[in-house]
């Protein structure tokens, strides 16, 4: 084991110093940026790069400023703008999020956890996140940047476990600073330093504020205690899914379930660029029970919804 609470105050002030000269400068983080634009910002970063993030996120507040803005169109228009974030039932739960915020809030984010845990789609993490990020609340923020910095300068493990567990929470509240305005500080700058520093397969110790102090490094950085799987893309119904929805997104009007479906001869996609997300999909070659499956799903996750028409996003 590698530093422990008794430490926290010199890890404290060597994380959070790094974090002042080296953090990134993103829009959520300026002064300026309102509770709304931190609580789109920490739905969209889930599983998500910044770099992929910022340009969706400066169209959404363009677009939606407020809560009210938002709640105030269809569902279906919160999916369109979503793109291809990835992951599109983050939009639906974050026109959910903002109709519950207009209705219940008057058009706010709620300030404390436990008001932004009765949000749809709001878990532990976001709540923690928006709570302190965006008000200023003291509150133990873990996400999986933060388990690898702990993990690796105390734990002195290559990676935290697969799934978050009651020590690491434990250890978690243990090194947070009492102070609400270092707490917030320290949660940025743990998340920053995983984020940029202390990555998961090209970890640069060689500039890391707190080398001298890690578990890991002192232990001779032993091997993970398990292989993390990674995540198949090609082939699989998430990629179908993605493929029909792009379609989705970019037409007119209603699809027919039949053009979805295929096979289907387009001359010149390219003429017309609502045929090219068509095009793509069919590129694919899908089985015909796979597309039936994606298109179930989307239709059961209300990702889309089918009319006479035919298929198209929710209104």
């Amino acid at each position: 084991m590698g530093p422990g609470p008794q430490q926290a105050p010199q890890l404290h002030t060597e994380i959070i110093s790094w974090f002042t000269a080296n953090a990134r400068d993103l829009p959520w983080r300026e002064a300026g940026c309102s509770p709304w634009g931190i609580f789109v910002s920490e739905i969209m970063l889930q599983q998500t790069p910044v770099v992929r993030v910022l340009p969706v996120w400066e169209q959404w507040m363009a677009r939606w400023p407020t809560p009210a803005a938002l709640a105030a169109e269809p569902s279906g228009e919160a999916v369109r703008a979503w793109g291809r974030l990835g992951y599109p039932r983050r939009a639906l739960r974050l026109h959910a999020a903002a109709t519950a915020m207009t209705a219940d809030f008057g058009g706010r984010v709620p300030e404390t956890s436990a008001e932004l845990l009765t949000l749809p789609g709001v878990g532990t993490y976001t709540a923690a996140a928006v709570a302190s990020f965006a008000f200023g609340r003291r509150e133990t923020v873990v996400d999986t940047n933060i388990r690898r910095v702990h993990a690796r300068a105390v734990g002195g493990k290559a990676l935290p476990a697969p799934a978050l567990n009651a020590a690491e929470m434990r250890l978690a509240v243990a090194l947070l600073p009492d102070d609400d305005a270092a707490s917030v500080a320290w949660n940025a700058s743990v998340m920053e330093l995983g984020a940029l520093v202390c990555t998961a397969r090209s970890p640069k110790c060689e500039v890391c504020p707190v080398l001298r102090h890690c578990a890991w490094v002192a232990a001779g950085k032993p091997a993970p205690d398990y292989i993390p799987k990674g995540q198949s893309w090609a082939g699989t119904d998430r990629q179908v899914r993605g493929a029909v929805m792009a379609v989705l997104r970019q037409a007119r009007g209603p699809v027919l379930r039949t053009l979805l479906l295929g096979p289907l001869d387009l001359v010149a996609p390219e003429a017309d660029p609502e045929l090219a997300p068509l095009a793509a999909l069919h590129a694919l070659n899908a089985p015909a029970e796979q597309l039936e499956r994606a298109l179930a799903g989307l239709l059961t996750d209300r990702l889309a919804e089918e009319t006479e028409s035919g298929l198209q996003l929710p209104a």
